[in-house]
C-alpha cells in the first residue's frame, strides 16, 4: 500500500510513502541511531552508485548542499557567479552569501532554461562560476554549457534540485559535469522528508564538503578533533537517510509514471493551447535527446495584471481549489524580489522570466496521480478559461 500525503484534495505536488517505508523508518527510530551513521554512509553509497560511481554527499538541504558547494570552489567577495532570473530563490541567496556578485541572465520561455548566449556574454575577468538550473526536470543544454565553462575556465554548480533522475543523452544529471545539487524535499520526485546531497567530480572536494558540514571538525589520530576551517552544520540524520533509501529504489518507476502524466497533459492540451492562450512547457530541445524527469508541469496561462481584473491567477487558483485541485507558482523571477531591487535590479531586464513570473501556474503532478487526475485538471482548466 502506497499513500500521498493526507487528504482527497488533489495537491499540485507530494510525496509517495509505502508502508514498507514507513516501517523502516519506524525500525531506524527504534534502533537508537538518529544521527548520521551507518544508514547516511549507505545512502550515499547508494546515490553515488546511481551517478556512476562519483563521490557524493548528503546534506539537510539542497540549499545547504549548495552554500557548501561555493565554498569547496572557493567563490567569494570579487567574484562573479552568472544564473537564470527564472529560478528558485535559494540560488540568488546562497551566491549572495558568499559575498559575490549575483550576474542574472535570461531563460528561454518554453524550456525556462538559462538562455546560454547570453551567459557567453555575460562572461567577464571576475567571472567565476556559472550555476545553471535544470528547469522542472529538464536538464540544460549540457554539451554547450560544459563547453563554455572550458572555454573560460570556470566551475559550474548545477541546480539540480528539480531533477534527481534527469538524464542528457543517456547520461544522468550529476553522474558527469563538475558539481550538481539535488534536492529531497518532499515537493520533489524522492523525499528524505527535508534533505538535499552534492555530486562532485574529484574526492578531495567531497571530503572537503563533508569537513564543511559539520562544524569544519577533522578526528586526528588519537581520537580528539580539531577544526581546521569554520564549518556549519548541515549533516542529513539517519532517520531521513532510510527513507531517503526507500525512496531511490522507487524513483526510476515514479520517474517514468511522471512522464506519462506528462504527456496526457501535454495530448489534451496541445490542441487547444493556441486556441485559450496556453504556453506549454518544453519537453525537449529540437535534436537533442532528454530524458526530462517531469518534476513539474506549468504552464503560462494569459493572465492580466490584477488591477486590470479581466482575468488573474489568484481568480484561476481560487476556482481551481474551490474544485479541489490544488495550483502552485514556480517561480517568481529572483532578479525582482526585495533583495535584488536594492541592489538596483528593475522590471524589463529579462522579459522571459517576467513573463514567466507573470503567468505561470503549476498544475498537479506527482506519481500518486493517474491519467484520470489529469483529464480532471485540464477539463477545469479549459472551463475556467472559457468563461473568462
Amino acid at each position: 500500500m502506497s499513500t500521498l500525503a493526507s487528504s482527497s484534495f488533489l495537491k499540485f505536488a507530494g510525496p509517495v510513502i509505502t508502508d514498507e517505508m514507513a516501517d523502516a523508518v519506524r525500525d531506524s527510530l527504534l534502533s537508537g541511531w538518529l544521527t548520521s551513521g551507518p544508514r547516511v554512509a549507505a545512502f550515499e553509497a547508494a546515490l553515488s552508485d546511481y551517478h556512476g560511481g562519483r563521490p557524493t554527499r548528503v546534506f539537510t538541504s539542497a540549499t545547504a548542499a549548495m552554500e557548501v558547494a561555493f565554498e569547496v570552489c572557493g567563490i567569494g567577495p570579487g567574484d562573479e557567479i552568472i544564473t537564470s532570473a527564472m529560478t528558485f530563490f535559494s540560488v540568488g541567496n546562497m551566491i549572495e552569501k558568499t559575498g559575490a556578485t549575483t550576474v542574472f541572465v535570461d531563460c528561454d520561455l518554453t524550456t525556462r532554461n538559462i538562455k546560454l548566449d547570453q551567459v557567453e556574454r555575460a562572461i567577464t575577468p571576475h567571472t567565476k562560476a556559472i550555476v545553471p538550473t535544470h528547469m522542472s526536470g529538464l536538464p540544460c543544454e549540457m554539451d554547450r554549457l560544459y563547453n563554455m565553462a572550458q572555454k573560460h575556465g570556470l566551475r559550474v554548480i548545477e541546480d539540480a534540485a528539480l531533477a534527481i533522475g534527469s538524464s542528457w543523452q543517456g547520461k544522468r544529471i550529476g553522474a558527469f559535469g563538475d558539481i550538481a545539487t539535488f534536492s529531497f524535499h518532499p515537493n520533489k520526485n524522492m523525499t528524505t522528508i527535508e534533505g538535499g546531497a552534492a555530486v562532485f567530480a574529484d574526492e578531495a572536494e567531497a571530503r572537503r564538503a563533508e569537513v564543511l558540514r559539520f562544524h569544519g571538525i577533522s578526528r586526528l589520530a588519537d581520537g580528539t578533533r580539531d577544526v581546521t576551517v569554520a564549518g556549519g552544520k548541515f549533516n542529513m540524520s539517519d532517520v531521513s537517510a532510510r527513507l531517503g533509501l526507500g525512496q531511490l529504489a522507487m524513483l526510476d518507476t515514479w520517474n517514468a509514471h511522471r512522464r506519462d502524466l506528462a504527456h496526457t497533459y501535454m495530448t489534451l492540451l496541445g490542441p487547444i493551447a493556441d486556441e485559450f492562450g496556453i504556453v506549454l512547457p518544453a519537453s525537449a530541445y529540437p535534436n537533442e535527446p532528454t530524458g526530462h524527469s517531469w518534476n513539474m508541469y506549468c504552464v503560462l496561462l494569459p493572465f492580466t495584471k490584477p488591477w486590470q481584473s479581466r482575468l488573474t491567477r489568484k481568480q484561476f487558483i481560487d476556482a481551481m481549489h474551490a474544485q479541489g485541485i490544488g495550483i502552485g507558482i514556480s517561480y517568481e523571477a529572483m532578479h525582482l524580489t526585495s533583495l535584488f531591487r536594492s541592489k538596483g535590479h528593475r522590471d524589463g531586464e529579462h522579459p522571459n522570466a517576467e513573463r514567466i513570473a507573470r503567468q505561470t501556474v503549476t498544475l498537479p503532478l506527482h506519481a500518486a496521480m493517474t491519467e484520470t487526475d489529469v483529464a480532471r485538471v485540464v477539463k477545469a482548466l479549459i472551463s475556467f478559461l472559457a468563461k473568462a
